[in-house]
């Protein structure tokens, strides 16, 4: 069982940033595959950002240039730098540990709530 706490989130004016943080229990954080995503209001979740076990990073089109992700494997912590932020961005963020062939197991953090207004 891994357990995934997320912080960071907040409201904040578009074209203002915020950064997320999920923190991961167990003691091999570093072989595992992070997600960052996030659901709106009457939305399907959907991927934001993730990263692999080597540091190799993938993005939705719609976040490209503006968020960033990131880990620290000393401290079993994965980011998320959102840059620019827009009205759209609001969702509810969520951290997943996703699946690798080394570590199988997929989990969910308990979410984070983003509002970009003004």
């Amino acid at each position: 069982q891994v357990q995934l706490v997320e912080s960071g989130g907040g409201l904040v004016q578009p074209g203002g940033s915020l950064t997320l943080s999920c923190v991961a229990s167990g003691s091999i954080f570093s072989i595992y595959a992070m997600g960052w995503y996030r659901q709106a209001p009457g939305k399907l979740r959907e991927l934001v950002a993730a990263i692999t076990s080597d540091g190799t990073t993938n993005y939705r089109d719609s976040v490209k240039g503006r968020f960033t992700i990131s880990r620290d494997n000393a401290k079993n912590t994965v980011y998320l730098q959102m840059n620019s932020l827009k009205p759209e961005d609001t969702a509810v963020y969520y951290c997943k540990k996703d699946y690798s062939f080394l570590a199988p197991g997929i989990f969910w953090g308990q979410g984070t709530q983003v509002t970009v207004s003004s």
